[in-house]
C-alpha cells in the first residue's frame, strides 16, 4: 500500500493509467492518431524556428509525451514544441553559436536542459503558485508579441529572400528593400499552401491542415525536382534513434543560459497551466500545479536527453485532443508511439517539404496566438491590467523576446508587490439592525460614533507595515472629532508573526495612547494576545484590548459603553475571527455582511 502511495505521489499519470477503462480505448485512439497527424508538421516546423534539423523538432515530441503521460496530472494535456517556446531558444542561442550548427544544437540542448532543472527546482520547493504569477493581460500582452515576431520572421521563408537584419522592427523597415529579391517560384508554393490549408480548415475542419498541405507541397516538389525549382526544401533527415552527445563548448556559455532558462520555465509553466486548468475545468477534474511543475521538468529534462529542444503544453494540440474524445494520458502514448515510428522508419519523403509551407505552418499557428481584440478590450473592463497588456506587447515588439519575456516577469513581481505593500482598506460602520457593513456602500450603514473600525485588507509584513501606520493616522486625522478607539480588523491583517509588523504596532499605540485613543484588536485573539506579548507590547486594560471578533469589541470596549443597548450586538466568546452578533436581541438574526 506505500508503495502504492508512493507512486500516486510521483507518477499520477501511471496509477490514472492501472485504473484504465476498456470503454475509453477507441477514443483515445483516435484522439492519438488525430494529435500525431496535427504535431508532425508543427514539430518539424518548430524545428526551423529554433534553428535545427527537422527531426530535432520529431525527437521533441517523443520522449517528452511518454514521460508527461507518466507524471503528469492532467487527462488530457499534450505537450511539445511550442512557439513561444522555440522563439526564446532561437533568440537565446542564434548569437551565442555563431553560425556554428553544431553548437547551435548543443546549445539548445543546454538550454532545454536548465530549463528542466529550474522546474524540478520549482516543484520541489512548491512554487505551482506561480502559475498565477504572470496575470493574463501580461501573458496577452506577451504572446501578442511573440506570435508577431515570429509572423514576421517567416517572411524571408515564405517569399525566398534571407534577412540580414536580426530585429523585428528593422526587418519591418527592410522588408521593402527586399521586395525585388522575390522568388517567384517559391511565393507560388507559399500561396498554394496557405490555399490548401484555409480550405481544408473551411470544408473538413476535422481533418489534419497542416499535414494535408505539407504533404501535397512536398509531392509537388518532389515532381518537379527541388533543384530545377531553386525553392528550399528541408533536405534529408538521418532519422533512427538518436546517438547521446554531451555538449561541448566553454562553461561560460552555460552561465549565459542560466537566467534565459529561468524565464523560459517561467513562460512555459504559466502558459501549460492555463491550458491544463481549462480543460480541466470543462471536463470535471483537477490538477495539481506543483506536480505539472515536476512533469514540465521531467518532460524537458527528456527532450534534451534525446537530443531535443524545450517543450510546453500545446493548447491546439490538446484543443484536439478533446475533440476526438480523448479520455486519458493513453491519447499521449499512442501521438508519441505513431510520430516515433515516423521518425525511425518514414522520415525519406519529409527531406521533400519546403521551407516555404513550414512558414505558412508557423504563420498560421502564430496568427491562432493574437488576440489584439481581447487585449483592446481590457480598456473598459481594467485599465491597469490594460496598460501592464500594452507595455509588455510593445517591450517584445521593440527591445525583443528575451527582454520582453524578463520585462513581463517583473512587471508580474511589481503588480504583486504593489497589491500587497498598496492594498484596498475599508472603514466599517454599523446598520440599524447591529451588522457590521463596509462604509460607503449603503447609506444605512452609519459609523459608530466615537469609533473608528478599520480593515486592512492583506497580509501585514516588514514592506507594508509602515503604510498600514500611515493610513491608521490618516484616517484618524481625517476625522472631524477625533475617536476614542481604534478598533483594527486582525482576521485579514495579522496572519502571520513578523518582527517589524510588532514594532509598527507598538509604535502605533504609543502614538494613539498620547493622543487618548484606545486601541483594539479584533479577530485571533489567541494568537494576537501571544504575538504582542513577544514582542513586549502589554496586552489588557493598560494596553492593547483583543477581542474574539469585532461585534465583542464594539460591545465591550469602554469607548462604546454610551451607545443605547438595542444596538448593541451581544459577544459570541468563541476566538473564532468570525463575526456572530445577538441573534436574540436583533432580529432579524443579523450575519457578518461587507458590502
Amino acid at each position: 500500500m506505500r508503495d502504492f502511495f508512493s507512486m500516486a505521489r510521483w507518477m499520477p499519470g501511471l496509477v490514472a493509467l492501472l485504473g484504465y477503462q476498456r470503454a475509453w480505448l477507441l477514443a483515445d485512439l483516435r484522439a492519438g492518431l488525430s494529435v500525431a497527424a496535427v504535431a508532425l508538421p508543427v514539430a518539424i516546423a518548430y524545428a526551423e524556428l529554433a534553428g535545427v534539423g527537422a527531426v530535432v523538432g520529431l525527437y521533441s515530441c517523443i520522449l517528452p509525451m511518454l514521460i508527461y503521460a507518466l507524471f503528469g496530472t492532467s487527462r488530457q494535456l499534450i505537450v511539445g514544441p511550442d512557439a513561444a517556446t522555440c522563439a526564446v531558444i532561437a533568440a537565446v542561442v542564434t548569437p551565442l553559436a555563431a553560425g556554428d550548427a553544431t553548437r547551435h544544437w548543443q546549445l539548445v540542448m543546454t538550454m532545454t536542459a536548465m530549463t528542466g532543472i529550474w522546474c524540478l527546482v520549482a516543484s520541489r520547493f512548491k512554487l505551482g503558485v506561480l502559475a498565477d504569477f504572470l496575470s493574463r493581460p501580461i501573458l496577452l500582452g506577451l504572446l501578442n508579441g511573440v506570435a508577431i515576431t515570429i509572423m514576421v520572421g517567416q517572411l524571408s521563408s515564405i517569399f525566398g529572400f534571407t534577412f540580414d537584419e536580426s530585429e523585428l522592427i528593422e526587418r519591418i523597415a527592410a522588408t521593402p528593400n527586399y521586395l525585388s529579391l522575390l522568388h517567384w517560384p517559391t511565393l507560388g508554393v507559399s500561396l498554394l499552401t496557405l490555399a490548401l490549408m484555409l480550405a481544408c480548415r473551411r470544408l473538413r475542419p476535422q481533418w489534419p491542415s497542416s499535414l494535408l498541405a505539407l504533404a501535397l507541397a512536398a509531392a509537388l516538389l518532389w515532381g518537379v525536382g527541388p533543384e530545377r525549382s531553386g525553392i528550399a526544401v528541408v533536405g534529408a533527415i538521418s532519422g533512427g534513434i538518436p546517438e547521446f552527445q554531451l555538449p561541448e563548448f566553454p562553461p561560460g556559455l552555460m552561465r549565459e543560459l542560466v537566467l534565459p532558462a529561468l524565464n523560459l520555465a517561467m513562460v512555459s509553466f504559466v502558459s501549460m497551466m492555463l491550458t491544463a486548468r481549462s480543460f480541466a475545468a470543462k471536463n470535471g477534474y483537477d490538477i495539481d500545479a506543483d506536480k505539472e511543475f515536476r512533469a514540465l521538468g521531467m518532460a524537458n529534462l527528456a527532450s534534451a536527453f534525446s537530443q531535443g529542444f524545450a517543450i510546453s503544453g500545446a493548447d491546439s494540440r490538446t484543443a484536439v485532443n478533446d475533440a476526438n474524445g480523448g479520455k486519458s494520458q493513453l491519447v499521449s502514448i499512442v501521438a508519441a508511439t505513431v510520430i516515433a515510428l515516423v521518425t525511425f522508419l518514414l522520415t525519406s519523403p519529409l527531406q521533400y517539404i519546403p521551407t516555404a509551407a513550414l512558414g505558412i505552418v508557423l504563420v498560421m499557428a502564430s496568427w491562432s496566438l493574437i488576440d489584439l481584440r481581447g487585449q483592446w478590450a481590457l480598456r473598459q473592463s481594467d485599465s491597469a491590467a490594460f496598460w501592464l497588456a500594452w507595455i509588455t506587447f510593445v517591450s517584445v515588439l521593440f527591445m525583443g523576446v528575451i527582454p520582453g519575456i524578463t520585462l513581463a516577469v517583473l512587471l508580474g513581481l511589481f503588480q504583486f508587490l504593489r497589491n500587497v505593500m498598496r492594498p484596498t482598506d475599508q472603514l466599517m460602520g454599523m446598520n440599524e439592525e447591529g451588522v457590521v457593513h463596509t462604509l460607503g456602500h449603503n447609506e444605512e450603514v452609519k459609523a459608530v460614533t466615537g469609533v473608528l473600525i478599520y480593515r486592512f485588507n492583506s497580509p501585514l509584513t516588514y514592506f507594508n507595515a509602515s503604510y498600514f501606520k500611515r493610513r491608521v493616522l490618516m484616517l484618524i486625522n481625517g476625522e472631524q472629532a477625533q475617536p476614542n478607539c481604534l478598533i483594527i480588523d486582525a482576521v485579514s491583517c495579522f496572519t502571520h508573526q513578523d518582527i517589524s509588523v510588532m514594532s509598527m504596532v507598538g509604535e502605533l499605540h504609543k502614538e494613539l495612547r498620547r493622543r487618548g485613543i484606545h486601541m483594539v484588536m479584533a479577530g485571533r485573539r489567541g494568537q494576537v494576545s501571544h504575538w504582542l506579548q513577544q514582542a513586549g507590547i502589554r496586552v489588557g486594560e493598560e494596553g492593547i484590548l483583543v477581542y474574539p471578533d469585532l461585534y465583542q469589541a464594539l460591545r465591550m470596549t469602554r469607548c462604546y459603553q454610551d451607545r443605547p443597548d438595542p444596538a448593541v450586538p451581544q459577544a459570541s466568546g468563541e476566538d473564532t475571527g468570525t463575526a456572530e452578533p445577538d441573534r436574540e436581541r436583533l432580529a432579524p438574526a443579523p450575519q457578518w455582511v461587507e458590502s
